[in-house]
């Protein structure tokens, strides 16, 4: 059964279900990646984010081509997040890289969460609870969280304290490169950047009181036919649930579409926004990963990267710029099926 997404937010409304399955998206994406005019004579290296399934969301028909030398599906070691590997050799007089596949995802729309909290021990939840090097969780972000969830006790009343503060302190900036670098310390005094930004002060701040959270980065399905997905990346948020799982947010959705409708934050429309992203997932979002602060493996040269939502590549010891990819010579096509 297809649903407008009005009819979606009426469906959360009197949904009194944990959750309940809407729309289906589904579509075949290609990745085409050409390094061949960079840096002639040196040795390349490229890694490219690899969707798998999960519950709401199902990868197949993987397929992978191209002139490399080598290639192969690794993980990181700390949150081992999945990523294509693909190396060209000095002498590689052309680097080419073709990698398609099947995706199909669920919407989930949430119903009523549970208040009273399941036992949980936060040690089981460490990485989810530390500092990142762009989203500390002590200092200026922790004397602001503890404000913005004094008086809570449980674990969903300070995460949805923090979602709430989060859409009404934060607005969409347009003129933001990519998705944002997620600069926790910048955010604070200009609350203004795109989803992995507005994500990354969700994370911080609910990391700081105490919530486990972490981002996920994926990319966007098309809603027309055919459609050229290259920049559609796009990043939103989760919080662990203790005795339900985890759940997603999207704060960085609610002022996406306060922005592109003109809304106000008092306005019918930023309220269904509100309720619908607290917990639900349109099925135009697929996850490609997840884990700040990544060494890739095999390691990539110099600093730890701070997410793998872009394909990342070295040629030599330099990195590409992966949020220009006119001259990193990168397209994503989606096809409806």
């Amino acid at each position: 059964m297809k649903l407008s997404f009005t009819s979606v937010i009426l469906l959360l409304l009197l949904s009194t279900t944990p959750n309940a399955w809407g729309k289906t998206v589904s579509g075949n994406l290609t990745m085409e990646v050409d390094l061949s005019a960079h840096d002639p004579g040196k040795e390349a290296q490229l890694w490219v984010p690899y969707p798998t399934s999960n519950k709401y969301q199902a990868i197949t028909n993987i397929r992978i081509s191209g002139d490399f030398d080598a290639s192969a599906v690794y993980t990181d070691r700390v949150f081992q997040t999945p990523m294509l590997y693909a190396h060209w050799g000095k002498n590689a007089k052309s680097r080419k890289l073709s990698f398609a596949l099947s995706a199909s995802r669920e919407e989930i729309i949430r119903g009523n969460l549970p208040e009273k909290e399941g036992p949980w021990n936060p040690s089981d939840f460490a990485i989810y609870l530390a500092a990142t090097r762009l989203g500390p969780v002590d200092g200026e972000v922790k004397k602001l969280a503890d404000k913005i969830v004094a008086g809570k006790s449980t674990v969903l009343e300070k995460a949805k304290a923090v979602y709430d503060w989060t859409v009404e302190n934060t607005y969409r900036d347009p003129d933001t490169l990519g998705c944002g670098v997620g600069d926790v310390y910048r955010l604070l005094k200009n609350p203004g950047g795109k989803c992995a930004d507005i994500s990354s002060i969700y994370v911080a701040i609910a990391r700081a009181a105490g919530v486990p959270s972490r981002e996920i980065f994926g990319i966007r399905m098309g809603k027309e036919p055919v459609e050229d997905i290259t920049t559609w990346q796009h990043c939103w948020a989760q919080f662990y649930l203790p005795g339900y799982g985890w759940v997603s947010i999207d704060p960085a959705d609610v002022r996406k579409m306060m922005l592109v409708e003109n809304l106000k934050i008092s306005d019918s429309k930023t309220v269904a926004y509100r309720k619908y992203f607290w917990g639900s997932v349109d099925p135009y979002r697929i996850k490609l990963s997840e884990g700040r602060d990544l060494i890739l493996n095999p390691a990539q040269a110099g600093q730890p990267v701070n997410y793998l939502m872009y394909p990342f590549a070295q040629v030599g010891s330099r990195t590409l710029d992966w949020l220009d990819p006119a001259t990193f010579k990168y397209t994503i096509k989606y096809q409806q099926f």
